[in-house]
C-alpha cells in the first residue's frame, strides 16, 4: 500500500512539474510578444528570431554542460542512466519526481535569463553576437551563480550561500541564515538584468534617443496590443515560474503551499499594475500603459524571491513597491542615458534586488545580511563575466549594426526580411 502511495504522489508530482515547466516555457512567447510590441517595426522580424533561436541555444547548452555545472551528477541524466535515476542532480535523498522533469523546469529558467537580455540590447546589436554571448550565458555564466545558490556549492571555495551569518543562538545552537530565493528574483531576474547592463553600456543609446542638453527622446514601441498580450502571457506564465518551485503538489500541506503561492504572485502583479499606473499619473498627468505593463511585470519579480510566506495583503503592497520603483528607475536610467528599450534593466534588476531584500520581512527565518550578500555575489559575477564576454564579442566580431543599418532597420541587416512587408512594398 505505501509503495502505491509514493508511486501515486511520484505521478502526480512529476506532472505537476512538467505542466509548471510548460507555464514557464509559454513566457518565452510572452517575452516574444512583449518586445516585438515595445520596438519599432523594422526591428521585429530580429527580436522574434532572436527570442526563438536563445530558446533552442539555451536548452541545448544546458544540457551538454550548464546543468552539470549547477547540480553535481547533471550530466548522468544525459549520458549515463539518468531516466532510471532515483533522483534529481545535487538531492541529498530520493525526490518524489523524475529527474528529467527536474531537468525541463530548470532549462526554462535558463531560457528566461537569457530572454531578459534580448529586450534591453533590442535594435542596435548584431544578431551573432548576441547568440555567442547566449551560449556562454547560458552554458556558463548562470550555472555557475545557480550552483553557488540553489545547487549548494561554495563560491570559488571561498564561503557558502547556504550558511552566510551566524548571529543568532537558539537551544544552545548556533543558527544560521542562508541565501533565500524561493524562485529567482536574484537567481534568474537579477542575473539576467545584470548580463543586459553589461552589454547595454558596452553597446550604446540607439540612435536619436539622447539629444543635446540632456533632452531624453521617445522611441515608442509599433504594437502596444502585442506587448498587452506579451504582459498577459507572463503573468500566466509565472503561476508557473512560482508554483512549480514548490516542487510537490501530492500532499495537503503541499497543495496548500502552491495555492498560497498562486494568489500571492497574482496579488503582487495586481499591486504592481495599480501602482504603476497611478505614479505614472501622477507623474506624467496621464495614463501611461508602457508603465502599467512593465509595472504588473515588476510586481511579478518582486514576489518571486518569497512569494510561499507573506499574506495576500503583503504581497500586494511589495507588488505595488515593486510598481513603484520600476517606474522611477526607467526614468533614472534614461537620466542616466542608459537605453533599455523594453525596461528589462528596471523590471527584471531592480525589481529583482528589491524582491532578494524583502524577504526577510515576512519569512523569519532569513536576514537582511544574507539576502544582501547573496544578491551582490550575483551582481558582481555575473556583471563581470558578461562584461567580459561583451567586450571580447566587441573586439572580435563587433556587437552593433552600422549606423545605416540601425536607421533601416535590423531586420532586413541581419534577417533579410520584414515583419510587415506590405508596409514598404505599396
Amino acid at each position: 500500500m505505501e509503495n502505491q502511495i509514493f508511486q501515486l504522489q511520484y505521478a502526480m508530482d512529476t506532472f505537476y512539474f512538467l505542466v509548471c515547466g510548460a507555464l514557464v516555457m509559454w513566457m518565452a512567447a510572452g517575452f516574444a510578444m512583449l518586445e516585438a510590441g515595445l520596438v519599432r517595426s523594422k526591428n521585429t522580424t530580429e527580436i522574434l528570431t532572436k527570442n526563438v533561436a536563445l530558446f533552442a541555444i539555451s536548452c541545448t547548452m544546458y544540457m551538454i554542460c550548464g546543468y552539470a555545472i549547477m547540480y553535481q551528477g547533471g550530466a548522468e541524466l544525459f549520458f549515463l542512466s539518468g531516466i532510471e535515476a532515483d533522483g534529481v542532480a545535487g538531492a541529498e535523498e530520493a525526490a518524489s519526481y523524475a529527474p528529467a522533469a527536474d531537468f525541463f523546469f530548470q532549462v526554462v529558467f535558463v531560457a528566461t535569463a537569457m530572454s531578459i537580455v534580448s529586450g534591453a540590447v533590442a535594435e542596435r546589436m548584431k544578431l551573432w553576437a548576441f547568440l555567442a554571448f547566449a551560449v556562454v550565458m547560458t552554458a556558463f555564466i548562470y550555472p555557475m551563480e545557480g550552483s553557488w545558490t540553489w545547487g549548494g556549492e561554495s563560491v570559488f571555495g571561498l564561503f557558502s550561500l547556504s550558511e552566510l551569518t551566524e548571529n543568532v543562538i537558539v537551544d544552545g545552537e548556533m543558527t544560521y541564515y542562508a541565501f533565500t530565493d524561493f524562485a529567482g528574483s536574484g537567481i534568474v531576474h537579477l542575473a539576467g538584468a545584470a548580463a543586459a547592463l553589461a552589454g547595454v553600456l558596452l553597446l550604446g543609446a540607439r540612435k536619436g534617443k539622447y539629444g543635446a542638453n540632456g533632452q531624453i527622446n521617445a522611441i515608442p514601441g509599433a504594437n502596444l496590443p502585442m506587448a498587452t498580450l506579451g504582459t498577459f502571457i507572463l503573468w500566466l506564465g509565472w503561476f508557473g515560474f512560482n508554483g512549480g518551485s514548490v516542487l510537490a503538489l501530492a500532499s495537503v500541506e503541499s497543495a496548500n503551499a502552491v495555492a498560497v503561492v498562486f494568489m500571492n504572485t497574482n496579488a503582487a502583479a495586481a499591486g504592481g499594475a495599480m501602482a504603476a499606473l497611478i505614479t505614472a499619473r501622477l507623474l506624467f498627468g496621464k495614463a501611461d500603459l508602457t508603465m502599467l505593463l512593465n509595472g504588473a511585470l515588476a510586481g511579478l519579480v518582486s514576489i518571486t524571491a518569497g512569494p510561499d510566506t507573506p499574506t495576500a495583503l503583503s504581497a500586494t503592497v511589495i507588488g505595488a513597491i515593486g510598481g513603484i520603483l520600476v517606474v522611477f528607475s526607467i526614468i533614472t536610467l534614461d537620466k542616466l542615458k542608459i537605453d533599455d528599450p523594453v525596461g528589462a534593466i528596471s523590471v527584471h534588476g531592480v525589481a529583482g534586488l528589491f524582491g532578494v531584500m524583502v524577504v526577510p520581512f515576512t519569512n523569519e527565518g532569513t536576514s537582511f545580511a544574507a539576502q544582501a550578500i547573496g544578491a551582490a555575489t550575483i551582481f558582481v559575477w555575473v556583471f563581470g563575466a558578461s562584461l567580459i564576454v561583451w567586450a571580447i564579442l566587441k573586439a572580435v566580431i563587433g556587437i552593433r549594426v552600422s549606423e545605416e543599418e540601425e536607421y533601416e532597420g535590423v531586420d532586413l541587416a541581419e534577417c533579410g526580411m520584414e515583419a510587415y512587408p506590405e508596409f514598404s512594398s505599396k
